[in-house]
């Protein structure tokens, strides 16, 4: 295991699109210590930005560097398992964007493997660390919002189309995360509709919906898309006492509690009346826009690593997190592949 230090130095492969962002971060942070990546362009931006910084296209010896205490990994998904698997062998604590891999067998790998070298294994679900969904998580654990009945996200934006990958595994790994997060345990079965419209050939979806169940009778529908004319970055939880929406594209108020019900019959219960107005009762109360001090989401995260390869803490979002949302996109995959038939996860996979 790599031993417990007061400032350890992280390294980020792979310094491109997202993991600029790291990069930033870390060294803001005063904890930067190394970029590799592939690219000449950006290791030549990488090191006018960070002097001082070794920045190399040797993967080798940034994990053979005994100071690097941790890697931050924001290589293309294809290339997550591999990587990953290269730092834990290295001994270094080890941190991955979503998704943790491509296959579940290949998660499983990377937990297993962590698990027998005593290091950590932490997975990049970014919103988990925004305090509007730390706020939601402490209010439904509250009970505030009485029993979650349903949740819909929305991602969708017109840019960034992928082709090694299609929306699904590019952009619901999100909101996949905070469906697992808030629900409180992994879905019982998914299904997924996807539409090919610009890569046809190649067979990529461009718009994808999810339904996961759970055995509670929770439910989550998400919608992902890079066609879209709207930036959408919403999501809605409808509770039996209360409803909240988050808004992340509100500058400010991106929280908003609506005190909103239909009063009269519990969830599940057969309904003993004829007409509608028997005994449901409609309730239309107040809204409520809490007051939530904002910090960079991405700045906790790394913020958080620094502290999990100093040895002070054990990841939020660990390997066993990432496993579950693989484990459903994996299924919703199939479930694509089936056009749009439910798949059941395994007892194991729904109590990961």
């Amino acid at each position: 295991m790599v031993r417990a230090m007061q400032r350890p130095r992280i390294a980020v492969i792979g310094a491109g699109y997202w993991g600029q962002n790291l990069v930033r971060n870390l060294g803001q942070l005063e904890h930067l210590g190394a970029v590799c990546d592939a690219s000449p362009e950006v290791r030549q931006r990488m090191g006018r930005a960070w002097p001082g910084v070794p920045v190399t296209d040797d993967l080798d010896a940034v994990l053979g560097d005994p100071d690097i205490a941790g890697v931050m990994i924001a290589v293309p998904a294809a290339q997550h398992h591999e990587v990953a698997r290269r730092a834990l062998l290295a001994g270094k604590h080890t941190y991955v964007e979503k998704p943790l891999a491509l296959t579940v067998p290949d998660g499983q790998d990377l937990v297993r493997l962590a698990d027998e070298r005593g290091l950590a294994l932490m997975v990049g679900h970014l919103l988990l660390y925004h305090p509007c969904t730390e706020w939601l998580k402490a209010a439904i654990d509250r009970g505030d919002l009485g029993q979650v009945l349903y949740l819909t996200s929305q991602r969708v934006n017109l840019g960034k189309v992928r082709t090694d990958e299609n929306a699904m595994w590019s952009l619901a790994p999100h909101d996949v995360s905070m469906a697992l997060h808030l629900v409180g345990q992994a879905p019982v079965s998914v299904a997924a509709q996807g539409l090919t419209y610009l890569q046809p050939r190649a067979g990529i979806e461009d718009v994808v919906f999810l339904t996961l169940r759970f055995a509670g009778g929770q439910a989550a529908h998400v919608h992902v898309s890079w066609l879209d004319p709207h930036k959408r970055r919403q999501l809605t939880v409808v509770g039996t006492r209360k409803m909240v929406t988050f808004d992340d594209m509100e500058p400010a108020e991106k929280i908003r509690v609506f005190d909103k019900g239909v009063d009269g019959v519990a969830p599940g219960e057969a309904q003993p009346y004829e007409s509608y107005g028997d005994l449901l009762t409609l309730r239309d109360g107040d809204i409520l826009i809490p007051q939530i001090k904002m910090r960079e989401p991405l700045r906790a995260l790394c913020q958080h690593f620094v502290q999990v390869a100093a040895g002070q803490t054990a990841p939020r979002t660990d390997g066993r997190d990432g496993l579950a949302v693989l484990q459903v996109l994996a299924a919703a995959q199939r479930s694509l592949e089936l056009g749009g038939a439910p798949v059941a996860l395994a007892p194991d996979e729904a109590a990961a």
